[in-house]
Protein backbone atom coordinates (compact mmCIF):
# COMPACT_ATOMS: atom_id res chain seq x y z
CA UNK A 1 0.00 0.00 0.00
CA UNK A 2 1.19 3.52 -0.79
CA UNK A 3 2.26 5.77 2.07
CA UNK A 4 2.02 9.38 0.79
CA UNK A 5 0.14 10.96 3.76
CA UNK A 6 -1.07 14.01 1.82
CA UNK A 7 -2.45 11.85 -1.00
CA UNK A 8 -4.09 9.47 1.51
CA UNK A 9 -5.73 12.45 3.30
CA UNK A 10 -6.98 13.85 -0.03
CA UNK A 11 -8.48 10.48 -0.94
CA UNK A 12 -10.16 10.14 2.46
CA UNK A 13 -11.50 13.68 2.24
CA UNK A 14 -12.85 12.77 -1.18
CA UNK A 15 -14.48 9.67 0.31
CA UNK A 16 -16.15 11.84 2.97
CA UNK A 17 -17.58 14.13 0.31
CA UNK A 18 -18.85 11.18 -1.74
CA UNK A 19 -20.46 9.59 1.33
CA UNK A 20 -22.17 12.85 2.26
CA UNK A 21 -23.43 13.55 -1.24
CA UNK A 22 -24.23 10.08 -2.59
CA UNK A 23 -24.42 7.84 0.46
CA UNK A 24 -22.61 4.59 1.05
CA UNK A 25 -23.91 3.07 -2.18
CA UNK A 26 -22.12 5.76 -4.17
CA UNK A 27 -18.78 5.16 -2.48
CA UNK A 28 -16.50 3.46 -4.95
CA UNK A 29 -12.77 3.82 -5.41
CA UNK A 30 -13.42 5.34 -8.83
CA UNK A 31 -15.78 7.94 -7.31
CA UNK A 32 -13.18 8.76 -4.66
CA UNK A 33 -10.47 9.16 -7.31
CA UNK A 34 -12.70 11.53 -9.25
CA UNK A 35 -13.64 13.56 -6.14
CA UNK A 36 -9.99 13.82 -5.06
CA UNK A 37 -8.92 14.83 -8.57
CA UNK A 38 -6.38 12.03 -8.91
CA UNK A 39 -5.84 9.50 -11.70
CA UNK A 40 -8.32 6.64 -11.81
CA UNK A 41 -6.92 3.68 -9.91
CA UNK A 42 -5.13 5.75 -7.27
CA UNK A 43 -7.48 4.81 -4.42
CA UNK A 44 -6.87 1.12 -5.09
CA UNK A 45 -3.19 1.74 -4.33
CA UNK A 46 -4.09 3.09 -0.88
CA UNK A 47 -7.06 0.99 0.24
CA UNK A 48 -7.29 -2.79 0.02
CA UNK A 49 -11.02 -2.75 -0.65
CA UNK A 50 -14.23 -0.84 -0.01
CA UNK A 51 -14.39 -1.96 3.63
CA UNK A 52 -10.89 -0.61 4.25
CA UNK A 53 -11.91 2.69 2.60
CA UNK A 54 -15.04 2.93 4.79
CA UNK A 55 -13.12 2.26 8.01
CA UNK A 56 -10.40 4.75 7.18
CA UNK A 57 -12.95 7.38 6.09
CA UNK A 58 -14.61 6.97 9.49
CA UNK A 59 -11.31 7.57 11.26
CA UNK A 60 -10.66 10.63 9.07
CA UNK A 61 -14.02 12.22 9.94
CA UNK A 62 -13.17 12.02 13.64
CA UNK A 63 -9.69 13.35 12.99
CA UNK A 64 -11.12 16.41 11.25
CA UNK A 65 -13.90 17.02 13.79
CA UNK A 66 -11.70 16.87 16.88
CA UNK A 67 -10.47 20.23 18.13
CA UNK A 68 -6.86 20.72 19.17
CA UNK A 69 -6.00 19.70 22.73
CA UNK A 70 -5.47 23.27 23.91
CA UNK A 71 -8.88 24.28 22.51
CA UNK A 72 -10.55 21.42 24.39
CA UNK A 73 -8.85 22.36 27.63
CA UNK A 74 -9.81 26.00 27.19
CA UNK A 75 -13.46 25.13 26.48
CA UNK A 76 -13.82 23.16 29.70
CA UNK A 77 -11.85 25.74 31.71
CA UNK A 78 -14.24 28.48 30.59
CA UNK A 79 -17.46 26.55 31.36
CA UNK A 80 -18.20 27.83 34.85
CA UNK A 81 -21.93 28.51 34.72
CA UNK A 82 -24.97 27.61 32.61
CA UNK A 83 -24.35 30.45 30.15
CA UNK A 84 -20.69 29.58 29.49
CA UNK A 85 -21.53 25.85 29.33
CA UNK A 86 -24.15 26.70 26.70
CA UNK A 87 -21.54 28.69 24.76
CA UNK A 88 -19.25 25.64 24.81
CA UNK A 89 -22.03 23.45 23.42
CA UNK A 90 -23.01 25.98 20.75
CA UNK A 91 -19.37 26.16 19.65
CA UNK A 92 -19.28 22.36 19.42
CA UNK A 93 -22.46 22.33 17.33
CA UNK A 94 -21.00 25.13 15.21
CA UNK A 95 -17.81 23.14 14.60
CA UNK A 96 -19.88 20.25 13.28
CA UNK A 97 -22.11 22.57 11.25
CA UNK A 98 -18.97 24.05 9.65
CA UNK A 99 -18.10 20.56 8.35
CA UNK A 100 -21.56 19.27 7.33
CA UNK A 101 -20.24 16.73 4.87
CA UNK A 102 -18.22 15.13 7.68
CA UNK A 103 -21.22 14.65 9.92
CA UNK A 104 -23.44 13.48 7.04
CA UNK A 105 -20.72 11.00 6.06
CA UNK A 106 -20.58 9.86 9.68
CA UNK A 107 -24.33 9.22 9.62
CA UNK A 108 -23.87 7.13 6.48
CA UNK A 109 -21.01 5.27 8.15
CA UNK A 110 -23.15 4.55 11.22
CA UNK A 111 -25.81 3.00 9.00
CA UNK A 112 -23.19 1.04 7.11
CA UNK A 113 -21.72 -0.15 10.44
CA UNK A 114 -24.87 -2.17 11.06
CA UNK A 115 -23.67 -4.44 8.22
CA UNK A 116 -19.88 -4.20 8.57
CA UNK A 117 -18.34 -5.51 11.80
CA UNK A 118 -14.94 -3.79 11.33
CA UNK A 119 -16.61 -0.44 10.82
CA UNK A 120 -18.92 -1.04 13.77
CA UNK A 121 -15.89 -1.85 15.95
CA UNK A 122 -14.08 1.33 14.88
CA UNK A 123 -17.08 3.59 15.43
CA UNK A 124 -18.02 1.95 18.74
CA UNK A 125 -14.50 2.35 20.10
CA UNK A 126 -14.22 5.93 18.86
CA UNK A 127 -17.59 7.09 20.16
CA UNK A 128 -17.05 5.37 23.52
CA UNK A 129 -13.61 6.98 23.85
CA UNK A 130 -15.07 10.42 23.05
CA UNK A 131 -17.85 9.96 25.60
CA UNK A 132 -15.41 8.76 28.27
CA UNK A 133 -13.11 11.70 27.56
CA UNK A 134 -16.00 14.17 27.84
CA UNK A 135 -17.07 12.65 31.17
CA UNK A 136 -13.50 12.84 32.48
CA UNK A 137 -13.06 16.46 31.36
CA UNK A 138 -16.47 17.43 32.75
CA UNK A 139 -15.75 15.90 36.14
CA UNK A 140 -12.17 17.23 36.26
CA UNK A 141 -13.51 20.74 35.60
CA UNK A 142 -15.82 20.34 38.61
CA UNK A 143 -18.94 20.81 36.52
CA UNK A 144 -22.29 19.65 37.93
CA UNK A 145 -24.44 16.75 36.80
CA UNK A 146 -21.78 14.07 36.55
CA UNK A 147 -21.57 11.35 33.92
CA UNK A 148 -25.34 11.10 33.45
CA UNK A 149 -25.57 14.77 32.48
CA UNK A 150 -22.76 14.35 29.96
CA UNK A 151 -24.48 11.33 28.39
CA UNK A 152 -27.84 13.08 28.18
CA UNK A 153 -26.25 16.20 26.67
CA UNK A 154 -24.35 14.03 24.19
CA UNK A 155 -27.60 12.44 23.03
CA UNK A 156 -29.50 15.73 22.91
CA UNK A 157 -26.77 17.61 21.03
CA UNK A 158 -26.27 14.81 18.52
CA UNK A 159 -29.90 14.81 17.54
CA UNK A 160 -29.94 18.61 17.39
CA UNK A 161 -27.03 18.39 14.96
CA UNK A 162 -28.80 15.76 12.85
CA UNK A 163 -31.89 17.96 12.75
CA UNK A 164 -29.86 21.01 11.76
CA UNK A 165 -28.01 19.20 8.97
CA UNK A 166 -30.90 17.21 7.53
CA UNK A 167 -33.99 19.37 8.17
CA UNK A 168 -32.63 22.84 8.97
CA UNK A 169 -36.02 24.56 8.71
CA UNK A 170 -37.54 22.61 11.63
CA UNK A 171 -36.01 25.02 14.16
CA UNK A 172 -34.80 28.57 13.69
CA UNK A 173 -31.33 29.52 14.93
CA UNK A 174 -32.96 31.28 17.89
CA UNK A 175 -34.99 28.17 18.74
CA UNK A 176 -31.88 25.99 18.58
CA UNK A 177 -30.03 28.39 20.89
CA UNK A 178 -32.93 28.37 23.33
CA UNK A 179 -33.07 24.56 23.25
CA UNK A 180 -29.37 24.38 24.12
CA UNK A 181 -29.91 26.83 26.98
CA UNK A 182 -32.85 24.84 28.32
CA UNK A 183 -30.97 21.53 27.97
CA UNK A 184 -28.05 22.88 29.99
CA UNK A 185 -30.33 24.24 32.70
CA UNK A 186 -32.45 21.10 32.94
CA UNK A 187 -29.91 18.35 32.35
CA UNK A 188 -26.64 19.61 33.74
CA UNK A 189 -28.32 21.09 36.76
CA UNK A 190 -27.53 23.99 38.96
CA UNK A 191 -24.00 25.31 38.79
CA UNK A 192 -22.27 26.15 42.02
CA UNK A 193 -22.34 29.82 42.83
CA UNK A 194 -19.03 31.54 42.29
CA UNK A 195 -17.10 32.39 45.41
CA UNK A 196 -15.33 35.71 45.70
Amino acid sequence: MRQNPARRAALLDGAIEVLAREGARGLTQRAVDKEAGVPIGTASNYFRNRDDLLVQAGARVYERLRPEENALTEMFDQARDAASYGVMLRESVGRVAAFPSGHLALLELRLEATRRPDLRTLLTERVRADIDENVTRHEAAGLPGGATAVLLMYLAMNWLIVEQLTLPEVFTDAERDQLVTQAVERIVGPFPTATK
